[in-house]
């Protein structure tokens, strides 16, 4: 009908459609938000102070890491070689021929 008369929308309506909530809500779960990410982002060596160094001794680090890992894996492999490898020959120098 062209004679409605709509309700013009509060002052604050805006304000609480762009922020999603009121203000108040909206400014404390930030917050909460913020100190999770901070601890994560500290726990794997961030600096608030210096982000660009922090960034890159986490690429660093992640390097150092893969190396480090590849090095784990190699003692290990060498440490089952030892024992695996002799017993593998052995079982197939000295076990019964199979037919088919």
């Amino acid at each position: 009908m062209p004679n409605d008369v709509r309700d013009l929308p509060a002052n604050n309506d805006g304000l609480y459609r762009f922020l999603g909530g009121s203000p108040l809500s909206v400014a404390f779960r930030l917050i909460l938000l913020s100190i999770l990410v901070g601890v994560v982002l500290a726990a794997i060596g961030f600096d608030p102070w210096n982000i660009v160094h922090s960034i890159r001794m986490l690429f660093q680090r992640l390097w150092d890491l893969g190396f480090d890992a590849v090095n784990w894996l190699w003692r290990y492999f060498l440490l089952g070689a030892v024992i695996v490898v002799p017993i593998w020959l052995l079982s197939r120098l000295f076990g019964a021929p199979r037919g088919r």
